[in-house]
Parts: structure tokens; C-alpha cells; sequence
């Protein structure tokens, strides 16, 4: 005689509780984004879920925070495409400043739409807009490791 086995298939609800809480962290995050809505709901999003975030509407406003932060700061997570600067010369500047920075650019456009214009370096890691609670939080942890 078979035994029987019991599976547990996760709701929708579970597996974004499951998502919640593997992609939570601690690490300081420069969120720049030049939509206001669009920024303080994405700072929300990961305050809510440990990290802690300092927030710019533009890359000039970016880089007087990360020069006079004595702290890590763990994550650039930029929009590409912003008024002043790109997100990739943003994160060029940065780097000059801070080696040791990873890089998650959010974007409306597709990855090879950006790359193709020069608007971000191949394989660049991007999250794309518009995205759930749980596709970002996956991501900023795929790219912090760990």
C-alpha cells in the first residue's frame, strides 16, 4: 500500500511573505529618482523592509549626500534617464568617490532600449518600472548578495 504524501503548495499571500522576509536588510541605500511620488513610495518600500535610505530627486543632490555621509553606503539605486545627469553618470562619479558601491538602476524603458542609446552599460543590473513591493526587494538583495 501507497502512503500518502501531503503537499504544501504556498498561497499568493504566503510567497510574498516569504519574499518579505529573505529580501529584507540593513544596508544604506542612495535612492535617486526625480518623481517625487515615485520616490518617497520606493523609500518607504525599503525602510519598511530594514534598509536604511538616503533619498535625491537628482544626481547633483546625490553626490553632496554621498560626500558628506561617513558612513557606507551599500547601494546606488538610480532612475537612467533624469534631467540633470543620467543614472550611469551618477554612478560614474560615485564610483570616484566610493569604489565599493553597487548599482540597481530602475527604469520605464527595457534593458536592451537602454543599452542600445547609451543609457546604461551592458548587463547593468535594472529593475523595470513599474514594479511590485516584491520584484524590488528581490533585486536590491540579488545585488547586495548575500
Amino acid at each position: 500500500m501507497y502512503g500518502r504524501r501531503k503537499y504544501h503548495y504556498r498561497t499568493a499571500q504566503e510567497e510574498m511573505k516569504a519574499a518579505r522576509g529573505t529580501a529584507s536588510g540593513t544596508e544604506t541605500i542612495l535612492l535617486v529618482e526625480d518623481d517625487e511620488p515615485l520616490r518617497k513610495l520606493t523609500q518607504t518600500l525599503l525602510q519598511e523592509n530594514g534598509y536604511q535610505v538616503m533619498e535625491s530627486p537628482d544626481a547633483a543632490s546625490a553626490l553632496k549626500l554621498a560626500a558628506g555621509h561617513e558612513g557606507a553606503i551599500h547601494l546606488l539605486l538610480s532612475d537612467v534617464i533624469m534631467a540633470q545627469a543620467s543614472g550611469p553618470e551618477l554612478a560614474s562619479k560615485l564610483r570616484a568617490l566610493r569604489p565599493e558601491i553597487k548599482v540597481l538602476y530602475m527604469s520605464g524603458y527595457t534593458g536592451d532600449l537602454i543599452a542600445r542609446h547609451g543609457g546604461a552599460e551592458a548587463g547593468a543590473a535594472l529593475v523595470e518600472k513599474p514594479f511590485t513591493r516584491e520584484a524590488l526587494l528581490l533585486r536590491v538583495r540579488e545585488v547586495l548578495g548575500d
